[in-house]
């Protein structure tokens, strides 16, 4: 038994080093095919983000938090541009929250922009810069200020040219900067435009314009179908805020609901009366009574109303 172990030893030792030897050819192979597929995803990747002009991984600045989930990354990615729709209070929002954090940003070419809107949504006035009028040579202006504002926001008087426009992209990329664009511009982040204005604080001749619900949409090409949020734009104190489903609180299950008397027309009251039966040890309460004031204006009086209402939308709407 010892004779014929000895004579099979040699070969077993051979299949062995046969086996061995195919293991760690196997394990260099992969080693190297995984190196050469990482560095096949590092040239794809570069070559990626060399064609969308940023970098996937670039940092972002915070804007307010109504505006985080329309916004790729949650908020505005360095080095990128967005492109507006004309609306003055949806520009003024996104600039809030990097001058509260101590970011410089400069409005370029939006002569009718003030300072005292600016501030009532939150912009800090002592780290904005205004230019009302850039002239023809406007982009250089916009590249100029890119170099130490690290939000810049621009109304382009015309159509820029293609090789202009990617030099000021590559400036953006290399100063870190976010463009604010009021109008289409190529290779933008993202899109924002507002819709569907609704104003409250007017009752029926009376009261005072205090807030407005908005819808602002975003499409990027970061994701596959449009973003939306309805949010006050601004509110009554000048704050953004997301708009909440409302919530109608339910009677009890054991409850009743009050029942209302109207007397005759000529008392002008109305006596809300509550139907729930009350112990016979307590002595009934009196009845809440609150004046109502019917005031109905003549038709020719209403329409005049309407349309004056109406007017007033619309300039409202036009300036943002």
């Amino acid at each position: 038994m010892s004779e014929g172990g000895d004579k099979f030893d040699p070969i077993i030792e051979r299949i062995e080093h046969v086996f061995y030897s195919v293991e760690v050819r196997a394990i260099v192979r992969n080693e190297a095919l995984r190196q050469e597929q990482g560095g096949e995803v590092s040239r794809l990747r570069a070559q990626l983000e060399r064609v969308q002009g940023r970098r996937l991984d670039a940092p972002v600045l915070p804007t307010h938090p109504a505006f985080a989930s329309l916004l790729p990354g949650g908020g505005l990615r360095a080095g990128s541009a967005y492109a507006l729709k004309r609306s003055a209070s949806l520009l003024l929002a996104l600039m809030s929250r990097p001058s509260q954090d101590g970011s410089w940003c400069a409005a370029i070419g939006m002569p009718e922009l003030g300072a005292e809107a600016a501030e009532s949504l939150g912009v800090d006035l002592s780290r904005l810069v205004l230019v009302p009028d850039p002239g023809p040579r406007w982009l250089a202006v916009v590249a100029t200020i890119a170099e130490v504002a690290p939000v810049v926001a621009v109304r382009p008087p015309g159509r820029a040219a293609d090789a202009e426009v990617s030099r000021l992209a590559a400036r953006l990329r290399d100063r870190g900067t976010v463009l604010l664009v009021q109008g289409p511009w190529p290779q933008a982040e993202a899109m924002l435009e507002v819709s569907d204005p609704e104003w409250s604080g007017l009752g029926n001749g009376h009261g005072y314009l205090e807030s407005r619900a908005v819808t602002v949409t975003s499409s990027s090409r970061r994701w596959p179908r449009e973003r939306r949020e309805r949010m006050l734009l601004p509110g009554p104190h000048g704050e953004v805020a997301l708009v909440l489903p409302s919530v109608v609180a339910l009677p009890a299950a054991d409850s009743q609901p009050p029942v209302v008397e109207r007397p005759p027309a000529s008392s002008g009251i109305a006596v809300l009366r509550d139907e729930t039966p009350e112990p016979s040890a307590q002595p009934r309460e009196p009845r809440s009574v609150t004046p109502v004031r019917d005031v109905v204006p003549a038709p020719a009086a209403q329409e005049e109303f309407d349309e004056r209402l109406r007017r007033a939308m619309r300039v409202l709407e036009a300036v943002g």
